[in-house]
């Protein structure tokens, strides 16, 4: 048993704040933490409804070292579930090190004054953490995380050489609102206003925003348009798996988001540049973040399913190539039934919760900085089955390759 300290009290930290306190017998004690401490007690008394016990809150500024020394000091974890935003990452990592704890997060690092985000930051933390006996374990949500595992999975039991890999990611829950993010949208809005990339024959291919396209038949959603993204799980993955050749991530967007989505960007809305207003300086897409409906509030009201999977292809022992899909579904209403967060926060809040199990069980403790796919998938993907959030594996045909037009 062990105690932890999570950052974060939004969709994803409400979930993994109730999955924990499922676990009495792993999770010991637990301290919900963010700079609302307001959030947290709500959170705290949902807990203390559903299970009966009794969690510990905290106010803290995830982007000051000092106040997270003193906070990590006081509570004295084994670990920290980071949870809070990606610009934070870094701060919280180094506070980590300064307190002698481990860290796991669910997204990587990104600068708050540059639309960019990749592993170089937190890969730059590899030997301080080994020298200290530390382990950091990145990316522990679902896309990244669960699809690494799946990749994982995929070379351990179906292949020894994966040719290409394509991630597909359907939300096809339906809020009710004209629009809103199911995850931070000052976030959301940056990852998807981005240039498009994918890795293929050993160099990065770059696309245009939604330049790519092609619809698919997701089971339990239905057919959808889905768009080629740039996501950080393709880096970590192309370096890791042996012989590929090919890897792409996509994300299901509707008509009605896009074309907002265009509206925004037309009149500049989308924009990370401060400008000027009323005598104030103030950041568009910051200010658009306050105009959107706050994703934690759209629990109660989304229905439908999600539907996230890998599409992988490889070889075996020399065998012609063929292709496995690995994917789960996710139901919004029973995630909110569960935890009192839609599907898309309950996918990322289980596996950060079942990655901090591997850390603290000793089935995933290695000192250094990691992602998913460098450890044995099998008990994650059982941890999976058993808390929320069962897979299937199944015989499949290759996606088509569909490449940027000459």
């Amino acid at each position: 048993m062990a105690s932890i300290l999570i950052i974060g009290a939004g969709g994803v930290g409400r979930v993994v704040a109730h999955k924990c306190a499922q676990l009495p017998e792993v999770f010991s004690a637990i301290t919900l933490a963010s700079r609302t401490q307001g959030k947290c007690d709500v959170i705290a008394a949902e807990i203390m409804e559903k299970t009966g016990r009794s969690i510990d809150t905290a106010s803290v500024d995830a982007d000051s070292v000092p106040q997270l020394v003193a906070l990590i000091r006081r509570v004295a974890p084994a670990m920290v579930i980071n949870v809070a935003l990606p610009y934070q990452d870094l701060t919280i990592m180094d506070a980590c090190l300064a307190t002698g704890v481990h860290y796991l997060d669910t997204a990587n690092y990104e600068p708050l004054d540059e639309a960019k985000f990749e592993y170089s930051w937190q890969w730059a933390y590899r030997d301080r953490f080994r020298d200290a006996g530390l382990m950091a374990l990145l990316g522990s949500g679902f896309d990244p995380g669960v699809t690494n595992v799946f990749c994982a999975h995929a070379l351990k039991h179906h292949f020894d050489t994966i040719h290409t890999v394509d991630i597909l990611d359907c939300n096809g829950g339906d809020h009710g609102y004209p629009f809103a993010t199911n995850f931070n949208p000052e976030i959301n809005i940056r990852e998807v206003t981005a240039n498009g990339r994918y890795w293929q024959d050993d160099q990065w291919v770059e696309t245009k925003p939604m330049q790519l396209k092609r619809a698919f038949d997701f089971e339990a959603v239905g057919e959808k348009n889905m768009y080629l993204l740039y996501h950080e799980e393709l880096e970590s993955l192309a370096v890791h798996l042996p012989g590929l050749t090919r890897i792409r991530f996509w994300m299901t967007f509707g008509d009605a988001y896009l074309k907002h989505l265009e509206v925004f960007r037309n009149i500049g809305l989308d924009s990370i540049e401060p400008i000027d207003f009323q005598g104030h300086k103030i950041v568009p897409i910051q200010f658009l973040k306050a105009l959107l409906p706050d994703p934690a509030s759209l629990g109660p009201r989304t229905k439908g399913k999600t539907n996230i999977g890998c599409i992988v292809t490889g070889s075996k022992g020399g065998s012609a190539p063929f292709t496995r899909y690995i994917y789960n579904i996710c139901d919004h209403e029973e995630a909110y039934r569960e935890t009192f967060a839609q599907a898309v926060s309950y996918t990322t809040g289980v596996p950060a919760m079942i990655g901090a199990m591997m850390m603290l069980t000793g089935n995933w403790m290695r000192p250094g900085v990691w992602n998913m796919e460098q450890f044995d998938p099998d008990p994650f993907m059982a941890a999976l089955n058993s808390h929320g959030l069962p897979w299937k594996d199944i015989a499949f045909q290759p996606l088509d390759d569909i490449s940027p037009p000459a």
